[in-house]
């Protein structure tokens, strides 16, 4: 899910335990250090397990990540802008084509949970052009280094414990990539998201966002868990726009997957 007034970026919060806190927010890296071992201390108390303090205790501050943070511009754009820069058309069209090809898996989905294809494609193709590009930061590094600083943390530090509570499951390593937020696999699901939400899509028994299968399986069960309504329409002022709203908060964002989403149905 891409930059961020979203989940992924769609600024969504969910259900994950959350204990009082007081690990020191700040503007700058210079107390980052510091912070990890408070914040250490605070993911022991919620539950994560030795794998994940230590890759805690292995992040770096991620000013790639903070100079993201500090210039999300596209969400200003026009919906016409947008739509243009996105490479709308281009996506619509690869999506016809991915849909064509196979047919039965998006059709499993629908029955499972109700959300059409063209809706997942349209997400799949936004996020990551379809899985050609997922991302080139530590996504552990890139969540520790939001919720330290003083901007967002406690949006952030849910999905810290749920990275940190994925790496004990190993369903991420220390050294996975993804967003400069911390977004990953091919949907781009912040992490705790991706731990709440996650689906084995592909029945392998593992939960793997950077598989495509488990990524629109997990993609559909988010939705359909935010309120999805199996058969209802998601164009601008139908039932279901207002779950893609739950996926990303920009308007402009949430016009362009409604769009580009019905195309590929149609």
């Amino acid at each position: 899910m891409k930059l961020l007034p979203r989940v992924s970026i769609a600024l969504l919060l969910f259900s994950l335990p959350i204990a009082a806190h007081a690990a020191s927010c700040s503007d700058t890296g210079g107390q980052y250090e510091t912070w990890k071992a408070e914040m250490a201390a605070e993911a022991r108390a919620e539950g994560v397990g030795k794998r994940g303090i230590d890759a805690l205790m292995a992040t770096s501050y991620s000013k790639a990540t903070i100079g993201a943070d500090r210039n999300q511009k596209s969400f200003k754009y026009t919906l016409d802008k947008f739509m243009t820069v996105r490479g709308a058309d281009t996506i619509v069209k690869q999506g016809r084509s991915r849909k064509a090809k196979n047919p039965d898996f998006y059709a499993r989905l629908e029955a499972a949970y109700g959300v059409p294809a063209g809706v997942l494609i349209a997400i799949h193709g936004m996020e990551t052009g379809f899985g050609s590009f997922m991302g080139d930061t530590n996504v552990v590094s890139a969540i520790a280094t939001l919720t330290y600083d003083c901007r967002r943390s406690d949006f952030f530090r849910p999905h810290l414990i749920g990275a940190l509570k994925m790496v004990d499951k190993g369903m991420i390593s220390p050294d996975t990539v993804g967003a400069k937020h911390g977004e990953l696999g091919h949907t781009q699901f912040l992490p705790g998201n991706a731990y709440v939400y996650g689906v084995d899509g592909n029945g392998d028994g593992v939960i793997d966002l950077y598989n495509q299968a488990d990524a629109l399986a997990t993609t559909a069960n988010y939705l359909r868990k935010k309120g999805w309504t199996p058969g209802k329409g998601y164009q601008e002022g139908e039932p279901n726009f207002a779950v893609i709203r739950e996926w990303n908060a920009a308007k402009v964002y949430q016009q362009a997957i409604a769009i580009m989403g019905a195309r590929i149905d149609g």
